[in-house]
C-alpha cells in the first residue's frame, strides 16, 4: 500500500486527535489507496514533544517547524498549532510543495486565510481544513436526506455550540482567550463549526447580524496549559485581560431564502459540548446533538397522522457512511472517529488527485462569515457577505 509521509506541527489536544486518526486508519480502512506514515512531529518544548512522540507513535521530532517543512522525507504538513501560527507555516509548506491539513479556523484574519488559499493553489498542492463534525455518520445521513429532497425545501437552520469550561472567573488566561493568538473566542472556536455545518447542509450565507459579550474581563495568568485545561501560579497570580468574546449570537439569511440562528458560548452552565442543530423543511425536520452523536432525530410530514413525530435513527448500520469499517450495527462510535473519517477523506482525495472536502476554499468562506458577524457587531447593522467577495 502506498504511504504518505506526514509531518505534524502541534502535539496537544488536536495533536492527539490527529495522531489517533493516523494510527487507526490502516487498521479500520486498510483498503484506503494511500495510508499515512507518521514521520515527524514538531513542537517548541523538547520535553513535552518527546513525551508526545513516544506516546503517539511518531518516528522522529523537530523543535523548529521550518526544519520540518524543509525535510525531503515529508509529503504533508499537518498544522494544529494555535491559530496565529497557521498562515506562516501553511504558506512555507505550500511553497515547499507539501500537501496541507490545517485545523480551523483557517487563520486569524480573512486576509490571512485568502493568502493561504492563494499559496496552496499556486503551488498546486492538496489542502484540507479540519471541520471534523461533518464526518459523523449521523451528519452524513442528514446531508443525504437533504440532498435527496426528503425533507423538502429548507426553511430554518438553528444551531448552538454550548460549553462551560471557563465559567469559573478564576480559570486561567489560556491562549484561546487572547485575540492575538486565537483570533476570536467562542465565535471562531465554536461558531466556526456551526457555520461550516450550515454551509455543508443548507448553503451559502447572504447576510448576518450579531451580538457578543465578554463576561469575565480579566483572568489569572496561566502557568501552564494543555488542551482545554490550565494551571495558574497561585492565589496571587497576576491577572491579564481577556481580549476575545465569551459568547456570540447571530442571525442569518441564506442565499436560498432559509433563515438561520446561531449561538456559541463558553458560559452555558451544565453544557460540556452541546454542538447541536435543527433543520426544518417543507416535508420534515432533522435534529442532531453531538453529545448523542450516533443518533439523528428525523420527522416526515408524510407519515400517517397516528404515528407522526420525531423518530430516533441510530446511524450505526453498514448503510450509514463509514460504519461498515467499524462495529456490528448498534455498536456506537465516538468523537475520535470523526477524525479518522476526516483523514480517510484526505488520503483518498490525494490518491485520486482531487481536492479534499472541506478544503481551504471552505475555510475562507467560513472566515468571511466570521468577519461579517464581527463587522455587524462593531457597526450595529446587517452585513452582506458580498461585501467580502
Amino acid at each position: 500500500m502506498s504511504k504518505l509521509r506526514v509531518g505534524m506541527v502541534g502535539y496537544k489536544f488536536m495533536g492527539k486527535a490527529h495522531s489517533n486518526a493516523y494510527r487507526a486508519l490502516p487498521m479500520f480502512f486498510p483498503e484506503t489507496a494511500l495510508l499515512p506514515e507518521m514521520t515527524a512531529i514538531c513542537g517548541r518544548d523538547p520535553v513535552g514533544l518527546e513525551k508526545a512522540r513516544t506516546q503517539f507513535g511518531w518516528q522522529s521530532s523537530e523543535t523548529d517547524w521550518r526544519k520540518l517543512v524543509a525535510r525531503e522525507d515529508i509529503d504533508l504538513i499537518d498544522i494544529n498549532a494555535p491559530s496565529d501560527a497557521h498562515k506562516e507555516i501553511a504558506i512555507a509548506a505550500a511553497q515547499a510543495g507539501k500537501h496541507l491539513f490545517c485545523e480551523k479556523p483557517l487563520a486569524l484574519t480573512l486576509e490571512d486565510a485568502n493568502e493561504m488559499l492563494v499559496a496552496a493553489e499556486k503551488a498546486g498542492v492538496k489542502h484540507m481544513v479540519g471541520f471534523n463534525y461533518r464526518f459523523a455518520p449521523a451528519v452524513q445521513l442528514a446531508k443525504k436526506l437533504i440532498s435527496e429532497g426528503r425533507i423538502g425545501k429548507i426553511h430554518h437552520f438553528r444551531a448552538v455550540f454550548l460549553q462551560d469550561w471557563i465559567l469559573d472567573p478564576e480559570f486561567p488566561l489560556v491562549w484561546r482567550l487572547k485575540k492575538e493568538i486565537a483570533g476570536s473566542g467562542s465565535h471562531g472556536d465554536l461558531g466556526a463549526h456551526l457555520i461550516d455545518m450550515a454551509r455543508f447542509l443548507v448553503g451559502e450565507f447572504q447576510e448576518v447580524i450579531g451580538m457578543e459579550e465578554t463576561f469575565v474581563k480579566e483572568r489569572p495568568v496561566s502557568e501552564s496549559m494543555t488542551g482545554l485545561s490550565a494551571t495558574k501560579s497561585g492565589a496571587d497570580a497576576p491577572r491579564g485581560e481577556v481580549t476575545v468574546d465569551d459568547a456570540t449570537l447571530f442571525l442569518t439569511r441564506f442565499e436560498n431564502g432559509a433563515l438561520g440562528s446561531f449561538e456559541a458560548t463558553r458560559f452555558a452552565a451544565g453544557h460540556r459540548c452541546t454542538n447541536a442543530f435543527e433543520i426544518n423543511g417543507s416535508k420534515g425536520s432533522i435534529k442532531f446533538d453531538f453529545e448523542r452523536m450516533n443518533e439523528l432525530q428525523v420527522y416526515f410530514t408524510e407519515d400517517a397522522d397516528d404515528v407522526q413525530g420525531f423518530r430516533r435513527v441510530l446511524a450505526t448500520d453498514a448503510s450509514h457512511a463509514y460504519m461498515d469499517a467499524w462495529w456490528p450495527a448498534g455498536h456506537t462510535i465516538g468523537y475520535e472517529h470523526t477524525f479518522t473519517h476526516e483523514v480517510h477523506e484526505l488520503m483518498t482525495a490525494i490518491a485520486e488527485d482531487r481536492q479534499p472536502v472541506p478544503n481551504f476554499h471552505d475555510g475562507v468562506r467560513c472566515q468571511e462569515v466570521l468577519v461579517a458577524v464581527e463587522r455587524s457587531i462593531a457597526e450595529r447593522r446587517w452585513v452582506a457577505l458580498k461585501e467580502f467577495q
